[in-house]
C-alpha cells in the first residue's frame, strides 16, 4: 500500500516519513509489509488510506505543477476521505490530518462494544427502499430488543446503499429490503456501526480533538458529506466534521451536484477506483480519472 509510490517519487517518501513522525509510529512499514490484520485496525487504516492519497497529491504538486487553487473547482472525500480532501487544499497540515484520523479511528472503534453494531450493503436498492426498510426494522423490533437502531449510513450510488445500527435491527432491515425488491443484503466486515447514532461518543471525542486544531480556509471548496453542498468557512467545516461521525454520507447527492456547477471531470487520488465506480453509476456522462500507480501519475501530470 503506497510502496510503489515511495520507490518512484521522493515527494511520496516525504509524505510517508512526515506521517510516521507525526504518529510516532512506522505506519509506512505497516502499510508496505503488514501484518494485514494490524493495518486494517481502524486507527491504522484511516491514516494509512489518507497517506496513500496525499502521497499522490504531493507528487503532482512537486513534480507535475498541480495547483489545486487553480486546477480544482472543488474537492470531496467519502467519510475519512473528507480529511484527505481538506488536507489536500490546505485546511489541515499533513501531521494534523494524520493525528486527527488516528483519534477518529480509535474513537469510532471504542464507541460501541464489538459485536453489538453492524453494517450491511443493500445492493439493487434505491434510497427510498433502504429508508423504508431501516424504519420498519426499528418499528418491528420485539420488546426484548432494547433500543434498536437502523439508519442509512452511506448513500453511495443508485442501487448501492449501506445501512448501520444495532446488529439485530440491521439484519432485520436486510431481510425487509430483500422482500421489497433489493437484490442482496450483504453484511459488511467492519468493526463498528459507522455513520449511525451509535457513534455519538466518537463524535464528542472528535469535537474535542477538532477544537484544538486551526482549520484554514481551503484553497478550493469542500463538498461536505453531511449536506452535499459546498463549504469553505472553517467553523462550518469543523461543525460538519463532527456531525459526519453520526450522519449519512450523501455521496450520490454530492456527485449529482457536480453537474449543476459544470464539473466535467473527476480525479480520484488513491484507493483504487472505488469512488470512481460510484461516480460512474451516478452520472455516466462525467469523465473520470483514477490515479493509483506511478504510471497513472506520470500520465496525468502531462495533462496539467
Amino acid at each position: 500500500m503506497g510502496k510503489a509510490l515511495a520507490e518512484a517519487f521522493a515527494p511520496a517518501r516525504d509524505v510517508f516519513e512526515e506521517i510516521d513522525e507525526a504518529l510516532k509510529q512506522r505506519l509506512s512499514k505497516l502499510m508496505w509489509e503488514g501484518p494485514e490484520d494490524e493495518l486494517t485496525l481502524t486507527e491504522n487504516a484511516q491514516p494509512a488510506i489518507m497517506a496513500a492519497s496525499l502521497a499522490i497529491v504531493r507528487v503532482l504538486e512537486r513534480e507535475g505543477g498541480l495547483d489545486l487553487a487553480r486546477h480544482a473547482r472543488l474537492v470531496a472525500g467519502h467519510s475519512l476521505g473528507e480529511y484527505s480532501a481538506l488536507c489536500a487544499v490546505g485546511a489541515f497540515t499533513l501531521a494534523e490530518t494524520a493525528r486527527l484520523l488516528r483519534t477518529r479511528g480509535r474513537a469510532m472503534q471504542d464507541a460501541v462494544p464489538v459485536g453489538e453494531g453492524a453494517m450491511s450493503a443493500l445492493l439493487g436498492a434505491e434510497i427510498g427502499l433502504a429508508e423504508e426498510a431501516a424504519k420498519e426494522a426499528v418499528l418491528s423490533a420485539p420488546e426484548k430488543e432494547k433500543n434498536p437502531i437502523c439508519v442509512v449510513a452511506n448513500d453511495n450510488a443508485p442501487g448501492q446503499v449501506v445501512i448501520s445500527g444495532t446488529r439485530a435491527a440491521v439484519e432485520r432491515a436486510g431481510d425487509l429490503a430483500k422482500a421489497k425488491g433489493a437484490k442482496r443484503a450483504m453484511m459488511l466486515n467492519v468493526s463498528a456501526p459507522f455513520h449511525s447514532p451509535l457513534m455519538q461518543p466518537a463524535a464528542e471525542r472528535m469535537r474535542d480533538a477538532l477544537s484544538e486544531v486551526t482549520i484554514r480556509p481551503p484553497a478550493a471548496p469542500l463538498v461536505a458529506n453531511v449536506t452535499a453542498t459546498e463549504v469553505s468557512e472553517p467553523e462550518t467545516i469543523r461543525r460538519l466534521l463532527v456531525e459526519q461521525i453520526t450522519a449519512r454520507v450523501r455521496w450520490r447527492e454530492s456527485v449529482l451536484m457536480f453537474r449543476h456547477i459544470d464539473i466535467g471531470t473527476t480525479v480520484e487520488c488513491g484507493g483504487g477506483k472505488v469512488l470512481t465506480g460510484m461516480i460512474k453509476r451516478t452520472d455516466r456522462d462525467l469523465e473520470t480519472v483514477s490515479l493509483d500507480t506511478p504510471a497513472d501519475i506520470e500520465a496525468f501530470a502531462k495533462t496539467l
